[in-house]
């Protein structure tokens, strides 16, 4: 059970409301089609149900507002336009990205691609596919959860026939296992062909609520269609002709060739067409469309009063359904949730696509490169030549592209909003934003491992087998440099979810050694960085607890690292990014 109780859209600039006071149910086990032209107000109205617009009204789904549901996905599929997913991302791999998400093991993806027609396709990219798979792959998203209902706006739009024929089945199987469908539509011969229950909006208005049989009888009625170069002629004819012989015949001009005639039959006007010599291009029946019509107080389009939720069975306690948009409480616009198994969703965001594989090949190719050309030249320092840095670089390679993988991280979010569907932003959840600093961590970790190596095993190639002494310090080496890459990689994916774009990141990973760190430098540090030397020995004198003497040495390195101009510059931005980054996400949580 479905309640749309008086939804009313926020006008905007001194204009009425997209919609206003609408009120209507869709019952379960039976397809319901949202009525309208152009312009009507049935998108707004699907997206005040959801919570995506803000304004006035509530909708219960079985009893329950959707911002009380815990799972909404398993309690309503939505498809609002195309799959807003990555086009180099496969059918298959954006299904199992969104089974994260919903929180369902990801064979659930397997299944649906074999409901939906799509399992021989399950290796396309989504840039490559048509209309009608686009519409299949946004239904199998919408069933992942198995949810009770499902709202569509306009589904069938672009489709073929028999594709629109294949799409109405399926939510008539749906259907008829209990659930309940809600789609918006333009054209009133496909809702009297498809659905139970049609209601008919104008203007953002409740116009008639009605069974399908009693709209096909109100708003439907066969019609001729003919096509004449002497329109105007054979129209008074046929009225001539039926006033004399008393019949109700309506002649409406369509256009300066075409005419439609209701109340007669295809046998009759060629028949009058022949006698009077009127040529005749085109002949055919077919069902008119009269237009939106309100019925009277008692006639069948008069919308019924949606029941309290507490008669429900099913249904959950809750308020008494409000009478008007007057009373109904304010529907405030609320954000994408965030997906339910963050790590494994950004895992296969991160790796689901050639993108991150690419960018990885292309650092290690690149710093391998730059490693053997400084070898070469013999005045690079070795920790220098293993990490690929030749000093006229404000980074190395690899901090560079692990900079660009994190600022991907949230800029692809941004660009192919799959967990936002209609809303237009990104979750700003803490589960999400762990999820994306660890998998980016790891990424940078592992470049700068692998960087390494390569460029050892390039060497070795290079001075015909002698090996590499290892550097006293190796310890306090390595740890720098993974930390440069992983503050790297942060800074530019906290830039990304705070700007939205992947230009930001980038740009704030260039800021560090190009604008930051010659700041830095700039002040005097010398009795500060020894004073932060000192530091693990003055809290050993402190502390209760006496801890191993090893751990002295880690400290000094992380203090080290931390007062060296690159350390000071990257912590200094990465402080920044994070307190801005909580702020607009705070920010936008009061705000909604």
């Amino acid at each position: 059970m479905l309640q749309a109780i008086g939804l009313t859209s926020a006008p905007h600039r001194g204009r009425p409301p997209a919609v206003d006071d609408l009120t209507f149910e869709a019952g379960p086990g039976a397809v319901t089609a949202l009525l309208g032209a152009p312009g009507s107000g049935k998108t707004m109205a699907l997206r005040l149900m959801l919570d995506i617009e803000s304004g006035r009204g509530i909708t219960y789904f079985r009893g329950r507002p959707l911002h009380r549901i815990p799972q909404p996905a398993r309690e309503v599929g939505v498809l609002l336009g195309d799959v807003p997913g990555h086009p180099a991302r496969t059918a298959r791999g954006q299904l199992r990205m969104l089974c994260a998400a919903a929180g369902v093991p990801a064979s659930r993806a397997d299944e649906l691609l074999e409901t939906v027609g799509l399992a021989a396709l399950r290796d396309q990219r989504i840039g490559s596919m048509s209309v009608g798979m686009d519409r299949r792959l946004g239904l199998a998203a919408a069933l992942l959860g198995d949810p009770h209902a499902l709202i569509l706006d306009d589904p069938g739009e672009g489709l073929s026939p028999h594709e629109k024929s294949w799409l109405h089945g399926l939510l008539r199987s749906h259907a008829a296992r209990g659930g309940t469908v809600l789609y918006s539509t333009r054209d009133p011969k496909e809702a009297a062909r498809s659905a139970d229950h049609v209601v008919t909006i104008d203007s953002g208005r409740l116009v008639a609520d009605q069974g399908s049989a009693d709209f096909s009888r109100t708003r439907l009625r066969p019609r001729v269609v003919v096509r004449t170069p002497h329109a105007a002629r054979l129209a008074a004819v046929v009225s001539r002709e039926a006033r004399a012989a008393q019949r109700s015949v309506e002649v409406v001009t369509e256009a300066s060739s075409l005419l439609a005639v209701y109340g007669s039959s295809c046998a009759e006007i060629g028949d009058t067409a022949f006698r009077h010599g009127v040529p005749v291009h085109q002949l055919a029946d077919e069902i008119g469309d009269t237009g939106p019509v309100a019925t009277g107080p008692s006639g069948p389009g008069v919308a019924p009063r949606p029941e309290s939720p507490a008669a429900d069975p099913q249904a959950a306690p809750g308020p008494a359904s409000p009478a008007s948009a007057s009373e109904s409480p304010p529907v405030r616009r609320r954000p994408a949730r965030g997906p339910l198994q963050p790590l494994r969703y950004e895992l296969r965001r991160s790796f689901g696509v050639r993108t991150t594989a690419v960018i990885m090949v292309a650092v290690l190719v690149v710093s391998v490169g730059v490693s053997v050309l400084l070898a070469r030249g013999g005045h690079a320092r070795l920790p220098d030549v293993l990490a690929g840095w030749p000093s006229m670089l404000p980074l190395p390679p690899v901090a560079f592209g692990a900079g660009l993988l994190g600022a991907l991280s949230f800029g692809d979010e941004f660009r192919y909003p799959a967990l936002a569907a209609g809303r237009g932003t990104v979750p700003r959840r803490i589960g999400l934003l762990l999820a994306k600093l660890l998998v980016s961590a790891g990424v940078a970790v592992l470049l700068a491992l692998l960087t390494v190596l390569a460029s050892e095993e390039a060497l070795h190639v290079l001075r015909g087998g002698d090996l590499i002494r290892v550097p006293r310090n190796a310890n306090y080496l390595a740890a720098s440099w993974a930390a440069l890459n992983v503050g790297c990689a942060w800074a530019g994916l906290l830039a990304a979810g705070i700007f939205r774009v992947t230009a930001a990141g980038l740009s704030a990973v260039l800021a560090v050694p190009v604008l930051v760190v010659p700041l830095m430098k700039k002040v005097p540090a010398g009795p500060t960085a020894h004073s932060m030397l000192g530091l693990p020995a003055r809290l050993r004198e402190l502390a209760w607890v006496q801890w191993p003497h090893v751990m002295d040495r880690w400290m000094v390195a992380v203090v080290r690292m931390v007062v060296h101009p690159v350390g000071v510059a990257l912590s200094l931005s990465l402080s920044v990014l994070i307190c801005a980054y909580l702020f607009t996400s705070l920010r936008g949580r009061v705000r909604w």
